[in-house]
């Protein structure tokens, strides 16, 4: 770079004494001051080229950081039902089950609608045979036992989207000191990605084929308990083999599931 002998880039436009200036070619003398018209079209640049330096580095930042945070909302990869904690394996039958609770918030993020805040409990339903012949889910019942041995059926989509407009119609409150009554918030609007969570997520196999596993969600209506797994268990019955007979019942306690989580967190 050639440079003047003020050690300025030659024909350079540069800030100097508080004026915009332009450093002379070789072989000329002194500095020429930008003129009014010039500057205008000179900070015109500038600007162009700031907000083209902002828009490149937002770009950057929405190419690198939106990946880690944004959700597909994909089905989980399918693993044996004997990966999970919480499972119980009839060895005779060939036949393992396994119940996944998604109660964390990190959880929560593969869904479109967080379904804990609203009381309903997403569990993920693993069913592996190991067997040579299939088996019938066709007729089965699969029961949230609750630990005052409440039975609780799997909801469907119609009926968690009740649940939650009921919720949002009464508002949330915001205690205020007393004796200034509770502010209540205008309700949300029901959320209608419900019906698409149940198309992706929800378990719909009637059949396990021989040496497959089968896996999706089921969701309970646990908005009334305030440890809704402790002491829970997951009841199935009526689950046939393939010549119309019934197999043992299977229950799969949640304690299994929250004592590996405990595990975990210490």
């Amino acid at each position: 770079m050639v440079r003047s002998a003020s050690g300025l880039p030659v024909g350079d436009w540069v800030f100097r004494n508080h004026k915009i200036i332009q450093t002379p070619d070789a072989g000329a003398r002194g500095l020429k001051t930008l003129k009014p018209r010039a500057l205008i079209e000179f900070c015109s640049m500038g600007m162009i080229r700031l907000i083209r330096f902002r828009a490149l580095v937002a770009a950057s930042f929405v190419a690198v950081v939106l990946p880690a945070f944004s959700a597909d909302h994909t089905p989980p990869r399918v693993q044996p039902a004997t990966d999970f904690a919480a499972v119980e394996v009839h060895a005779d039958e060939k036949l393992a089950i396994a119940a996944e609770p998604y109660d964390t918030k990190d959880k929560m993020e593969l869904f479109r609608v967080d379904y804990i805040s609203h009381g309903v409990l997403p569990v993920r339903l693993i069913v592996t045979n190991d067997g040579n012949r299939p088996i019938s889910l066709r007729d089965a019942r699969i029961l949230y036992v609750t630990a005052k041995g409440d039975r609780i059926q799997a909801a469907d989509a119609e009926d968690v989207e009740r649940l939650m407009t009921l919720k949002e119609k009464q508002g949330a409150k915001i205690p205020l000191p007393a004796p200034l009554p509770s502010v209540r918030m205008k309700p949300k609007a029901s959320d209608k990605n419900i019906e698409q969570d149940f198309d992706t997520f929800e378990f719909q196999a009637l059949v396990v084929e021989p040496h497959t596993t089968r896996a999706g969600f089921l969701f309970y209506d646990v908005s009334g308990l305030s440890h809704p797994l402790r002491g829970a268990l997951l009841n199935l019955h009526t689950i046939k083999d393939a010549d119309g007979r019934d197999l043992f019942y299977f229950e799969i306690p949640f304690d299994k599931y929250l004592k590996t989580k405990s595990s975990q967190m210490n």
